[in-house]
């Protein structure tokens, strides 16, 4: 009886042994979520890889193992002229489909025919993303967490960017997931990434942090837009301190106005919007509102949407996931100008440097 050996291909801890990483899936699953710093060398394209998985289920195994056959050495061919020609003998590639199978197989054995090190990683990307999900349910515990918290339009997302500018830990949760937080806070022209490219970034994000020093972040729901925050990590931000932003009413409508100007010079996209406040607002209160923008009256509109909207909201959250804890803090402003938040930034450190001291 044969025995089974030990598959010596390497694995997800042996990625940094590689000179490059190569993502061998079609342009749609690469779009979707890829190992951070790989490039795309489809074997199959989008079209190809349907057309080879129509035949297989429709035909046969045979005949759609010849058609894609031919493809896959038409591709590799392309790619080897197109992007590899210049590398040295000594070049060590780590190559990889969906599960270590023929894709990456394929290239593997013609990049070591040539005299390259090159690397089939052990699973392919579904064990690269099994270490995904499982390392997010446990590495955010190695953390702790300082919230900025604030009502909206406290300029919360540009103080913890202040915050990282001087010097400390920030995750910034809307800037990897592309999305300012709130109903209203799509960023045109900045498509969300998908679910598992989110989780990506963020892994990627908390594997450069030390945790011997706090990780500043902002106050965010389990939903940034379309994106959800890992369970594990959502608990863990709101057991951790809170600094909070108290900003005039004056300020936050000034500071709206021109954090979503995109909206004032194009009044068709937050018309467009609002329609997502159906059943949290009457239909009146959605026609004044829509009336305001015709009319280019934002301030009142943006005043508005904080008294009626956003307010009442965020103190549910607020109460609801924060419940018995009370912010080291709270940080009175009038001034959310960019040298206000840097300002306020400046407070909160000195503040909380001074708690701990």
């Amino acid at each position: 009886m044969l025995n089974k050996t030990r598959s010596t291909n390497p694995t997800i801890d042996d990625l940094d042994q590689f000179d490059e990483i190569i993502d061998v899936r079609s342009p749609a699953e690469f779009a979707e979520d890829h190992i951070p710093g790989a490039i795309n060398c489809p074997v199959l394209d989008n079209d190809q890889r349907i057309e080879v998985g129509t035949l297989y289920k429709q035909v046969s195994a045979f005949e759609a193992k010849k058609i894609g056959a031919a493809m896959v050495s038409e591709n590799i061919g392309r790619h080897l002229r197109a992007n590899f020609l210049d590398r040295p003998k000594n070049w060590k590639p780590l190559i990889y489909c969906w599960r270590g199978g023929n894709r990456s197989g394929s290239m593997t054995t013609v990049f070591r025919a040539i005299g390259w090190q090159a690397g089939q990683l052990e699973g392919g990307y579904k064990t690269y993303r099994s270490h995904v999900v499982s390392t997010l349910e446990t590495l955010p515990q190695q953390f702790n967490f300082v919230v900025v918290c604030g009502a909206t339009g406290s300029a919360k997302t540009r103080v913890l960017q202040a915050i990282g500018e001087l010097g400390e830990q920030i995750l910034d949760l809307e800037s990897l997931a592309s999305h300012k937080g709130s109903v209203l806070g799509i960023m045109p022209g900045q498509p969300q990434p998908s679910q598992k490219w989110f989780e990506t970034t963020l892994l990627q994000a908390l594997n450069g942090f030390d945790p011997t020093h706090p990780v500043y972040v902002e106050a965010e729901s389990r939903k940034v837009g379309n994106l959800h925050v890992p369970e594990a990590l959502i608990t863990r931000i709101r057991s951790g301190e809170c600094l909070g932003v108290e900003a005039t009413m004056p300020a936050r409508v000034a500071f709206l106005l021109k954090d979503y100007d995109y909206f004032l010079n194009t009044p068709s996209l937050f018309l467009n919007r609002i329609d997502a406040l159906q059943g949290l607002q009457s239909r009146e209160t959605l026609d004044i509102w829509r009336d305001l923008a015709l009319a280019g009256n934002w301030a009142q509109l943006v005043q508005e949407l904080l008294e009626k909207h956003y307010d009442p909201l965020y103190q549910r959250s607020q109460n609801r996931n924060f419940a018995g804890y009370r912010p080291l803090e709270n940080f009175m402003t009038d001034d959310l100008s960019e040298a206000g938040i840097v300002a306020l930034a400046e407070r909160l450190l000195h503040s909380r440097r001074a708690q701990i001291a």
